[in-house]
């Protein structure tokens, strides 16, 4: 299961200067638009549009034909945005961007369609969850926490998008440790759960790294383990699961996908254009400085990618016996 989460593809490295799409836009295939909508299907200031707010800018800056437009169709957990993109024309005009929350509808019975009802284009980028607390708690490190877990059998009041990948997050944190948390569900993110932290409405929850940052050095939030390969130099103090023998990364994937039957020579171009913004020297430290990893995948090793993650999340939650499937 650790390997689920995360990228076989080396995080892109470092490349100053600016983009130049001159040989990606000479060899663009004829699409019917001169400006691709990307469907975000989360609202605007969430993690996912303000991302790839910054990868419309990247490209668009750089030359690219067409040029690109987020437009967010919240609603349904997701799945408003993801039936508009399931409906479009295979014409490359239409972008939808994914992450696991996809495989997790379908696995809940939400909808009747996974991930691959699309045709993917590029694996994109890796924001790691952060095991966070409210400031209140009485335990201050992994080890005491998951002791505590273990002391309560009513569970611990952990905050959760019930079905989400927020969800996944403790359920594989359980399985993994043997203890089980008493889910309270907060339905809009994670701003809402670490509201929920500070207010003490909840002992337990997951993080970013904005929070994790800045809310722990007045106490009112605590960082006990971040679900990642390696620790982040921005929070270094904060150690991963590994280090504290949970075999455990689990992050929120993102990337982007088109209607199915969209012919291999859009998807390339569009594989490419992306790839290409990830190695904008801005482009990267933005991502950064919001404890977001570049990894790049493209269409066939996202496929499989998805692949492997959508079965592995299948099987855990078949194993707690939550599966609608």
């Amino acid at each position: 299961m650790n390997k689920l989460m995360k990228s076989s593809a080396a995080v892109v490295a470092a490349v100053a200067g600016s983009l130049v799409f001159a040989s990606a836009s000479s060899a663009a295939p004829e699409l019917p638009c001169k400006t691709a909508k990307i469907i975000v299907p989360w609202g605007a200031g969430g993690g996912t549009s303000v991302i790839f707010g910054v990868f419309e800018k990247t490209i668009n800056e750089a030359g690219a034909s067409p040029q690109v437009k987020v437009v967010t169709i919240p609603g349904q957990g997701g799945n408003k945005g993801a039936k508009e993109a399931l409906k479009a024309k295979a014409d490359g005009c239409t972008l939808f961007a994914i992450h696991q929350s996809a495989v997790v509808s379908y696995i809940n019975g939400v909808v009747d369609f996974n991930w691959d009802a699309f045709d993917t284009v590029a694996h994109l980028t890796s924001t790691p969850e952060i095991i966070g607390a409210s400031g209140e708690v009485p335990y201050n490190t992994l080890e005491e926490m998951l002791d505590a877990a273990k002391a309560n059998p009513a569970g611990i009041p952990t905050g959760v998008t019930m079905g989400a990948t927020s969800h996944f997050l403790w359920l594989l944190l359980g399985d993994k440790t043997g203890t089980s948390y008493k889910y309270v569900p907060y339905q809009g993110g994670t701003a809402k759960r670490i509201t929920g932290l500070l207010s003490g409405a909840i002992e337990l929850g997951g993080i970013n790294l904005a929070a994790a940052r800045t809310q722990r050095k007045d106490g009112q939030l605590k960082a006990f383990a971040i679900a990642a390969d390696e620790r982040n130099p921005l929070i270094p103090d904060v150690p991963t699961l590994k280090e504290r023998g949970i075999d455990m990364t689990y992050a929120l994937n993102r990337g982007i996908v088109v209607p199915k039957g969209t012919s291999r020579e859009i998807r390339d171009y569009w594989a490419g254009i992306f790839e290409q913004a990830t190695q904008d020297k801005e482009f990267q430290d933005q991502m950064a400085s919001k404890g977001t990893a570049l990894q790049y995948l493209g269409p066939d090793e996202y496929e499989a990618w998805f692949a492997e993650t959508s079965d592995g999340l299948l099987g855990v939650a078949q194993k707690m016996g939550i599966s609608k499937r």
